[in-house]
């Protein structure tokens, strides 16, 4: 029995020793190399986030969907506009998962890899408006002769559980500021307040115009005709898409690498030098820097929230401590604050305020805003020396809620469960979600509420160098485009994530640096010994089999997932 012990013990160590040697090999950096008349092939019809998990789906089933990272995206583009081997770009999106800001950062790259003289070719059997919009910059854009389009404005759709907490017989007292803080609103009614209406109406109406004038200067038609084919949705076939000028012409497969060839002046026969992203991503880049001092990129997406947080969101204690190495490390000479999130914990966000308002003093800090940036997403940044957004990013919704939940009627009626408690106090039990809150322990919430919101009016206040009163004018939980965020003063200037290292380097004085990004991602073998352990959740399987209803399923676990006092844009809209 002791040798058979022994041998196995023996054995796992040499079969463990062996998989991580097969692991090394295969997420070691291969050398690739680029011929003449290359290709990049850029598949965006996976999810974009702004940053790569790095573990390779070869390697985890649970990363099988793939994802792709904004930052990724934009240097492949950036290096093939330079490469004498590449001589243009395939770009396949059909139905692209990402936000409205994010595409308009990809496009603005590819508008520029076109500048260069180099062609861009999109094709596709069927684009979202998501993805035609992506596509309408291709100087040649190609459909399949059966394909489809859609163009037909957009659509903002929020979920509302007020049925189903009645149905459960559960009651949630709202505690908030703010007449436009509609955080709350899927708790308590079943359609938008008229206040909620309003904004969201008016958000989707600017980021319709961006999409629209964007399309209109690249395809050389007019808003208002783009918009009539949106209103009696006149383009449903290929063939309706090109008799109104939004694609160039209808192609099968076989013909679209015929194109190629031509523009490659290749024989009819020969093989065309299709390079895939991800060995492309393989390949060095001549124009990256070594020099010692660093543009440190400090990228905070997902929910903010108290703690460590993980990789998918904003934990305050770690993103505070990564923000404060920066502002120590002598050798980074400035801070770029990437921010996607619509919020969350408002204690993690004072804890982040405080480090980004220690790190201006000492060096420049931009921020930079992705898809959202409201609410605790906006708090982080307030203090920043410079901020910038996209036309489209959502952001303000300076606010705070609480939301606390009576589970009374549910235990009681439903399950036939009940409580009882003896105290030593009269509010030994603030806050119990057994009982409905007295009026006395309502108005210590609130009187909370109200010191979080006056204290977050405030950071933005000193931070954008307005008067209070001008802020709680603007505030009040209202989320704005970053349009209107840059009339408001809410942000510095438009731009990506590009422009703001860039508008960094020139606050520091610097022409010679590199990327410093933060925090540091685990290598890929960690990740997987993670996901083996099971100290990662594998979403992916999730999102693949709900689909577009996996919304429905993050916002319900968030709800259960809350603590404390929240600066947070709850609701997800659906902007398709």
């Amino acid at each position: 029995m002791l040798g058979s012990f022994i041998t196995i013990v023996v054995l796992s160590f040499i079969g463990f020793a062996i998989i991580m040697g097969v692991i090394l090999a295969a997420t070691a950096d291969e050398e690739v190399t680029i011929p003449k008349k290359s290709v990049l092939y850029l598949d965006l019809n996976k999810p974009i986030a702004d940053r790569s998990s790095k573990i390779p789906f070869y390697i985890s089933p649970m990363n099988a969907a793939g994802d792709m990272g904004l930052d990724e995206i934009l240097e492949n583009i950036a290096k093939a506009r330079s490469d004498d081997n590449i001589s243009g770009i395939y770009l396949n999106t059909e139905n692209i998962m990402t936000g409205l800001a994010t595409l308009q950062e990809i496009r603005d790259a590819l508008v520029d890899f076109r500048s260069s003289g180099k062609f861009l070719v999109s094709y596709g059997n069927y684009y979202s408006q998501g993805a035609y919009y992506l596509a309408s910059a291709a100087g040649q854009l190609y459909l399949n002769p059966e394909g489809g389009l859609l163009l037909k404005g957009l659509n903002a759709q929020l979920m509302f559980l007020k049925g189903t907490l009645e149905k459960l017989d559960v009651d949630v007292r709202i505690i908030r500021h703010g007449k436009f803080k509609a955080a709350t609103e899927p708790l308590f009614l079943d359609k938008m307040s008229a206040e909620n209406r309003e904004q969201i109406t008016d958000l989707i109406t600017d980021m319709w115009k961006q999409v629209i004038g964007d399309i209109s200067q690249s395809r050389s038609i007019k808003p208002s005709e783009l918009n009539h084919i949106a209103d009696e949705l006149l383009v449903q076939t290929a063939g309706d898409a090109l008799k109104y000028g939004l694609v160039d012409t209808l192609l099968y497969k076989d013909e679209l690498f015929a194109r190629f060839r031509q523009l490659l002046e290749l024989d009819s026969t020969a093989k065309i030098g299709f390079v895939s992203f991800d060995s492309y991503s393989k390949v060095a880049d001549k124009n990256r820097s070594t020099a010692k001092e660093k543009i440190a990129v400090v990228y905070a997406s997902g929910d903010v929230v108290d703690g460590e947080g993980s990789q998918d969101n904003i934990g305050g204690e770690r993103i505070s401590r990564t923000i404060r190495k920066a502002r120590e490390d002598k050798r980074v000479k400035a801070i770029v604050l990437r921010v996607n999130s619509g919020g969350g914990s408002a204690l993690a966000s004072e804890v982040i305020w405080r480090e980004i308002e220690l790190a201006t003093k000492e060096k420049p800090v931009v921020a930079s805003f992705g898809n959202v940036a409201a609410s605790g997403g906006y708090y982080i940044a307030c203090a920043a020396d410079k901020i910038m957004a996209e036309p489209s990013t959502i952001t303000g919704s300076i606010g705070v809620w609480a939301a606390i939940p009576n589970l009374k009627g549910l235990m009681n009626n439903k399950l036939g469960i009940t409580f009882d408690n003896a105290a030593t106090n009269r509010n030994a039990d603030f806050i119990s979600v057994m009982k409905p809150l007295t009026p006395y322990q309502q108005a210590v919430i609130q009187k909370d509420v109200d010191h979080i919101y006056d204290v977050f009016s405030e950071r933005v206040a000193n931070g954008r160098n307005m008067s209070v009163t001008k802020v709680d004018n603007i505030g009040q939980g209202r989320i704005w485009s970053g349009t209107e965020a840059l009339n408001l003063g809410l942000v510095d200037t438009l731009g990506g994530l590009d422009a703001a290292i860039h508008f960094a380097a020139s606050l520091a004085g610097v022409t010679d640096y590199r990327i410093s990004s933060l925090p540091v991602i685990k290598n890929p073998i960690d990740q997987l010994i993670e996901q083996i352990l099971g100290k990662s959740t594998p979403d992916v399987y999730l999102k693949k089999a709900l689909g577009e209803d996996y919304t429905y399923y993050l916002t319900l676990r968030k709800i259960r997932e809350l603590k404390g006092v929240q600066a947070r844009m709850e609701y997800e809209i659906t902007v398709n």
